[in-house]
């Protein structure tokens, strides 16, 4: 799979002067907007959006700070299967 292209980038001045043009071609890759010489916003196609949104609502996190002490305990006291002490190297010098 190739890398993704680049934004194009575009002034805010310009984006609003020439929007249709912009729109057209934000359905083949990002437009970045500036304003003030640094970056604002990403002009995006609506289906490249709507998958963003669907990938962060499936994305959770979790506050270890909110879970109760039993849990905490549980966790703090979970061993790692041991088909997978080859991968203790990886934490060496942390």
């Amino acid at each position: 799979m190739p890398a993704p292209a680049k934004p194009s980038t575009v002034t805010a001045a310009e984006f609003v002067r020439n929007f249709g043009r912009y729109r057209m071609l934000a359905q083949k890759s990002a437009i970045a907007v500036t304003s003030h010489g640094q970056i604002s916003g990403y002009f995006v196609p609506a289906d490249e959006f709507e998958e963003f949104e669907r990938f962060r609502a499936l994305r959770r996190s979790f506050a270890t700070a909110g879970l109760p002490e039993d849990k905490v305990k549980a966790i703090a006291e979970t061993k790692m299967d041991p088909r997978h002490a080859h991968l203790d190297v990886l934490m060496d010098g942390q």
